[in-house]
């Protein structure tokens, strides 16, 4: 289903953020999407799934004296490596300026800044704010307090500061106004708890100055400075972005619900921290230079799982939250028409068997960047070891949470193996309390799933591991399999899958998750993840292709395929969760962490040409023996 015109293109949407809180503007001058006070927390501004009606702020020249071309005579761009957004428009009057961002917090009220600034000639200018709480379905109580708009309902509260007047109407409020070249004029958006009787007042000047000086400081502490600098600086301010500050809690994305497959059902909540972004995440920072921001994460990741290894969870909230109840908004009709619209997300039941490999591969990365590793993380890593060995040979849902039937994933299998040999490892080295019987089962696990994944997981006649045990379907996640250290490179197992994925998993040069059933299969498409319709290409899985084919030797190809995947991000150097070749356009949550620092690990992997980059360890001929590649 192509475009309906309901929504700008998810890639025409701009992120501004303040480290607690996310907005998405779009290149119109609208802010579509704002979660207060939280990533989490209802949205006030909700058109970005449904429609303006549900809560949005309109800032623009008036449709008298707009753009000569709307698309053509519009121009945008963060300020410098910040994440403040400024939009130029060229009008018949004249040309105007809006200044876009989110300080960061001092207090934890959160605030959204929108600043007109006047470049040549007078502009009309008009704007249209209607606020909603509670995803669209609230609207609040509204009335003046000093001259400023303040609007109430249950537990929350939003102001709006501005000289310019505004006039409420129809269950919104607007103004016209002219900026002439020189003149500034300022709005400014508070949350606040509803019980607070009143809201500071901030210097805009000020504020973006200090948001400047801010990104500014964090970007000079990158140690990158290699020939992908500006995509890698992008990235890592979208992370920074994405990362809650109070807790070190990284979300999978800002949004709920924007579709893998427009118009269709598979709509997902990411406003989350995900277990599964933990070593690449750690990676992407420590080796960028951002060890404070490393150690903030694996902080979160420590305290979030801790308790009994049986309630272990694949996700949880910024905070470290573990009720993530999924419900459905129906009142929202949702992006481009997809339904249902997802609040929380049930996936946070599943088992998934990979993500105990990630938490034990991410403490050891750690550990090896001299992040404290106290007796309390030795405590977690051995009681994980132990939920590991009494489960790693029963069924999961895998590192895609399927909604159809558990199965033997091989993914699950090898981050499994990856547990054992990183405690392996880690014992080696020197992890107080660790006896040699430990030690010994610990090898004995690994080497019995490093065999078992070799005979079951593996398909001779086609030469590829596959989704899962007896599965004639190929799955990306087997790309990790050398970057895992599983097996090195060279092996022809390894070799021949990456070629076959690259044959049969990729569409318009991109690559899918995982195929649905071979022709001629007894089973119906949506048996694999229980879901029907498609999907785009995941992102991140094309990026950990290119690591693939730098790792077998395929350097040329590898560099083609990264500057193809470079040339698909937004004009603002921002990437969603998936692509999809059949509409030429973003899908998915917006932006996605993974895919960024995917971006990042594949940058810095393309600079280093020597094998031995890996982050993790590759395995010898035996299973049982394990080369250090890491470095």
């Amino acid at each position: 289903m192509p475009q309906t015109g309901k929504h700008p293109l998810i890639e025409d949407y701009a992120l501004i953020g303040d480290m607690q809180s996310a907005a998405l503007v779009s290149r119109e001058g609208s802010v579509d999407w704002l979660c207060l006070p939280r990533f989490d927390s209802d949205a006030v501004f909700a058109a970005l799934i449904g429609d303006r009606f549900d809560g949005q702020w309109r800032l623009n020249p008036t449709a008298a004296d707009g753009p000569r071309s709307r698309l053509g005579e519009v121009e945008r761009s963060y300020l410098g490596d910040t994440l403040i957004l400024s939009t130029q428009w060229r009008t018949t009057g004249g040309t105007v300026r809006i200044i876009d961002f989110m300080p960061p917090r001092d207090d934890g009220s959160p605030v959204l800044v929108r600043i007109v600034e006047g470049i040549e000639g007078a502009v009309e200018m008009e704007t249209v704010i209607r606020l909603r709480f509670g995803y669209g379905c609230i609207v609040p109580w509204v009335r003046r307090v000093n001259h400023a708009i303040r609007a109430v309902a249950g537990p929350d509260s939003v102001w709006l500061h501005s000289p310019v007047k505004l006039i409420g109407r129809d269950m919104a409020h607007r103004a016209s106004f002219t900026v002439r070249a020189g003149e500034q004029f300022p709005f400014v958006l508070s949350w606040r708890p509803s019980h607070a009787e009143d809201c500071p007042r901030i210097d805009t000047t000020e504020e973006l100055a200090r948001t400047s000086a801010f990104w500014a400081d964090w970007v000079a502490c990158c140690s990158y400075h290699g020939q992908y600098r500006e995509p890698v600086i992008r990235s890592l301010i979208t992370l920074k972005a994405l990362t809650y500050a109070p807790t070190g809690g990284i979300v999978a994305a800002p949004t709920t619900s924007l579709p893998e497959d427009i118009g269709g059902v598979r709509n997902w909540d990411y406003r989350y921290c995900w277990l599964r972004d933990a070593t690449i995440a750690l990676e992407a920072l420590l080796r960028t230079g951002y060890t404070a921001e490393a150690a903030a994460w694996r902080g979160w990741l420590g305290r979030a799982v801790a308790g009994s290894t049986d309630n272990v969870q694949i996700m949880y909230g910024v905070g470290g939250e573990r009720r993530l109840v999924e419900w459905q908004a129906d009142w929202l009709t949702g992006y481009e028409d997809s339904v249902p619209v997802r609040i929380g997300n049930a996936a946070v039941d599943q088992r998934q068997l990979d993500v105990y490999g990630e938490v034990i591969d991410a403490f050891m990365l750690g550990r090896q960047a001299g992040l404290a590793f106290d007796r309390h993380t030795v405590g977690l890593i051995r009681a994980l070891l132990k939920f590991v060995e009494q489960h790693w040979n029963e069924p999961d849902e895998g590192i895609w949470e399927v909604r159809g039937p558990r199965q033997h994933f091989v993914h699950s299998k090898v981050m499994a193996w990856v547990a054992f040999d990183r405690a392996v490892q880690m014992a080696e080295i020197g992890m107080p309390g660790t006896t040699d019987a430990m030690v010994h089962r610990w090898r004995a696990a690994r080497d019995a799933i490093h065999a078992e994944v070799c005979e079951r997981g593996y398909d001779a006649s086609r030469g590829t591991f596959t989704q899962y045990y007896g599965s004639a379907e190929l799955d990306a996640a087997v790309l990790l399999i050398p970057e895992v250290g599983f097996l090195p490179p060279d092996d022809h197992r390894v070799v021949s899958t990456v070629q076959t994925i690259r044959r049969e998993l990729v569409r318009d040069g991109l690559v899918l998750r995982y195929s649905l059933p071979v022709a001629g299969s007894v089973r119906p498409a949506a048996a694999v993840d229980g879901l029907p319709g498609g999907e785009g290409a995941f992102l991140a899985c094309s990026f950990w292709l290119v690591n693939a084919l730098e790792l077998i030797g395929e350097d040329t190809d590898a560099e083609a395929l990264f500057n193809r995947l470079l040339a698909l991000r937004s004009d603002l150097g921002l990437l969603s969760e998936e692509y999809d070749p059949r509409y030429g356009r973003q899908v998915g949550n917006f932006p996605q962490a993974f895919s960024h620092m995917a971006l990042i690990q594949a940058a810095m992997n393309l600079e280093d040409h020597a094998r031995a980059r890996s982050r993790r360890t590759a395995a010898a001929a035996s299973p049982a023996d394990s080369v250090d590649r890491s470095g």
